[in-house]
């Protein structure tokens, strides 16, 4: 069964674990076996994944993480991300499922497509509507990627109990200064 869309997005940035350092593609063979996984690439693919789709799919990665930061505020350009998205060729396919992105050309190179495909994946998540509630936390240390299912779309942490509770903590903290130096 194919992911949906934003929670593809949603995985791929998740890939860098932003409070723990922990990178899951640290290495080629570690995009090829993420993409497999993921349902981008056939497994059985023998063409190497190369440092530079690796740099790829990091910097595709980080320009979607800075535009998933820009939802909270309801930002609606990313010139990063639309460079970095430019350089992937799309076209449009009719397939079981009715008209879809696709990649156009890949030269040979199935993490390219799968990249594609990630592009691929914002379209596809703006039009099930569900572009605004893909974010990341608030906490500067966290930036884990979610999506927001409030009502409102006003989420702003990852986990109330983790991330908002410590920035809820600093906030009281902050006033208790304020108001002690006062």
């Amino acid at each position: 069964m194919a992911v949906a869309s934003a929670e593809l997005l949603r995985d791929f940035v998740n890939t860098y674990d932003v409070e723990e350092g922990r990178e899951a593609l640290a290495e080629p063979a570690d995009l090829a076996r993420w993409l497999a996984a993921a349902g981008l690439t056939h497994p059985a693919v023998t063409a190497p994944t190369t440092p530079a789709d690796l740099r790829a799919a990091h910097e595709l990665r980080e320009a979607l993480r800075s535009a998933l930061r820009e939802n909270h505020d309801g930002l609606t350009e990313h010139p990063e991300l639309e460079e970095l998205a430019g350089r992937h060729v799309l076209r449009l396919t009719f397939g079981p499922d009715g008209p879809a992105l696709a990649p156009a050309r890949h030269g040979g190179r199935p993490a390219q497509a799968a990249l594609a495909r990630i592009v691929a994946a914002v379209l596809a998540t703006a039009a099930e509507g569900r572009w605004s509630r893909l974010k990341v936390c608030a906490e500067d240390a966290c930036q884990w990627a979610f999506i927001d299912s409030s009502k409102n779309r006003s989420r702003s942490w990852c986990s109330m109990k983790v991330c908002g509770n410590r920035a809820k903590t600093r906030a009281y903290r902050a006033r208790r200064r304020t108001e002690d130096d006062g």
